[in-house]
């Protein structure tokens, strides 16, 4: 799993057991890998690349990736005759499913040849030309494996969304943006991140900037629904007060994330919700949403919190191995259930 807030490539070796209604499953072995600089850089920059630089970066990640499960299976000393199958993610580019269309780069071909190990990507393609957002996939893992830890799904990533239940229906959507735009602004001082939300912590909220945010028309549209890079660049940053301070856009923008965030637990009265993702460990967000909050948030064992995406893509694979869908259409937008990926085998 390689996420839009370009925290490193998140690797998880996991198995999964279909016991009719029920499916058991293990986590063996975790590791994130992070970005060489180099290639952070262009990844940072990648909507400015020609057609030709993008086919080349296409390349060069997916034998990134093949490199990095290589040196994962070396060093966890795993039995590549047991591997079914590696699920990847890839990583997003573009992702304007409106038009038909969402990108995630990483060549399956290239990591299962060098590799040596069947792999199976482009998970979102096919939800999309059903008229699908192809997002989110992740709630049919929520509900599939945590269902009995909490009756709600929030993960802090490059974006929050939500899984839920209403009406003995999934649904699940993007809430709004999260850790992408407070480590953009932490950038205003050099920092990657903004550690344990010290930044935000020491500065103020601007009533101005909060009130354009919290009205941006996204949040009045109904489910499904999902957010990527390009509107956040046309609509978030777009309406940046330039003259903010580092600490008083981070402060801004926690508040706005938490006021986004309460108010779908409330209007879905959420009482128990399960949080992953890089903003779980964000100290002063948490503290923040469990101030204005009523629902309870359970934080789960590390390895939940950093993997989650990783382990239930490995889980979107399975599905598809065994012939399942894996897209749940009253979450997507789909006219129909799909068996999502694409297949790239070494020989």
């Amino acid at each position: 799993m390689s996420g839009t807030s370009l925290d490193g490539l998140d690797i998880a070796y996991s198995s999964f057991e279909f016991l009719g209604e029920h499916v058991a499953f293990e986590v063996f072995q975790t590791k994130t890998v992070a970005y060489p600089k180099k290639l952070e850089t262009i990844l940072r920059h990648v909507k400015k690349l020609s057609g030709e630089e993008l086919c080349l970066l296409d390349k060069q990640i997916g034998l990134f990736f093949a490199e990095q499960v290589n040196n994962f299976i070396k060093e966890f000393k795993l039995n590549t005759s047991e591997i079914d199958a590696i699920a990847s993610h890839g990583h997003t580019v573009f992702h304007q499913p409106d038009k038909g269309f969402t990108l995630q780069i990483g060549c399956g071909s290239t990591i299962s040849l060098k590799t040596g190990i069947v792999v199976i990507n482009d998970f979102r393609t096919k939800d999309v030309l059903l008229g699908g957002q192809g997002a989110p996939l992740v709630p049919i893992g929520d509900f599939d494996l945590f269902s009995n830890e909490a009756d709600g799904f929030l993960n802090l990533g490059g974006f929050s969304n939500i899984s839920l239940k209403q009406n003995g229906l999934i649904t699940a959507f993007d809430i709004c943006p999260c850790n992408l735009p407070l480590n953009r602004f932490a950038e205003m001082k050099g920092f990657s991140f903004d550690l344990d939300g010290n930044l935000a912590k020491r500065g103020n909220i601007n009533t101005r900037q909060l009130n354009i945010w919290d009205n941006l028309s996204f949040y009045a549209q109904p489910a499904p629904k999902s957010l990527g890079t390009e509107w956040l660049d046309d609509n978030f940053y777009a309406q940046v007060d330039t003259s903010l301070t580092c600490e008083d856009a981070l402060r801004t923008c926690v508040e706005h994330i938490v006021n986004q965030i309460s108010s779908q637990f409330t209007k879905y009265c959420l009482k128990r919700v399960l949080v992953t993702g890089g903003g779980a460990k964000n100290n002063f967000l948490m503290a923040r949403l469990k101030q204005v909050s009523k629902t309870m948030l359970i934080v789960p064992q590390k390895t939940i919190i950093d993997f989650k995406e990783a382990i239930i893509f490995a889980y979107l694979g399975a599905l598809y191995l065994n012939g399942k869908p894996n897209n749940v259409p009253n979450v997507t937008g789909a006219k129909s259930p799909v068996c999502g990926g694409v297949l790239h085998t070494p020989k």
